[in-house]
């Protein structure tokens, strides 16, 4: 049986590996690695760069990812493009008989607003999963900014900007991390909030702001544009809280 391994790599930077990733990358015979098109290069290029500090004997295999089609409803057009993502897995696996443990990168941790998992559901014949914990790009920004994620004894919410911007602050939330965030949902939000902001997390071209919202709002957008601008992509995320007096 194929094992098809995901592993979580942190938010970019080689030092986020852990051990068990490292010997599980050590043991693989073939790794899968997306090319999200043009403007993207610079993600597949940081996929490879970290292989190659592990193994400078590996054998990758580049597909190509499908685009989705935005004309359709938004879950049934993410649901229709995992199809399509699953179908180019088991054909790009296909192309390498002999390879029978495959690994495949996963920015942050797979379990954490990431579809890796879902797609591999899709694989048939199943191959078997193990999964390899990563850091997240949560516990990058609150350690980037050296705060804790919750409140004493306070629950924590994490959401996408798309609930957000269509549903408002949750209700019963204090903390609220914000992810998969293209639109700034935050500056939409009325009432006293802090935020905590961050891009490129543990990178080089790491970017972090902090402040009352909505006295920052408009320098967290500047920075944000910015820096897709320069890199022709972005990985970002914040923390929101109730501002306290």
């Amino acid at each position: 049986m194929i094992e098809l391994v995901l592993i979580g790599i942190g938010t970019g930077n080689p030092d986020h590996l852990t051990g068990e990733a490292r010997r599980a990358m050590a043991q693989a015979d073939l790794f899968l690695v997306p090319n999200k098109g043009a403007g993207k290069s610079d993600l597949a290029d940081l996929r490879t760069q970290i292989i190659d500090t592990v193994r400078s004997d590996a054998t990758v295999a580049m597909f190509d990812m499908p685009v989705r089609d935005d004309t359709m409803p938004y879950l049934a057009r993410v649901d229709a493009w995992h199809d399509e993502i699953a179908v180019i897995w088991a054909d790009t696996m296909a192309q390498h008989p002999s390879a029978r443990r495959i690994a495949l990168l996963v920015w942050g941790d797979p379990s954490l607003y990431d579809s890796t998992l879902r797609i591999a559901a899709r694989l048939d014949p199943a191959p078997q999963i193990k999964v390899i914990a990563g850091i997240t790009s949560i516990q990058a920004l609150t350690a980037a900014h050296a705060i804790p994620l919750n409140t004493l004894n306070g629950p924590v919410t994490i959401s996408t900007g798309r609930r957000l911007r269509d549903h408002g602050w949750p209700d019963g939330c204090e903390t609220l991390v914000v992810m998969l965030d293209g639109a700034c949902a935050f500056q939409d939000l009325e009432g006293a909030y802090d935020i905590w902001w961050g891009a490129y997390l543990g990178m080089e071209a790491q970017v972090l702001a902090a402040g009352r919202l909505p006295d920052i709002a408009e320098q967290i957008i500047s920075k944000r544009a910015a820096a897709r601008a320069a890199h022709g992509w972005i990985m970002d995320t914040y923390l929101l809280r109730k501002a306290q007096g």
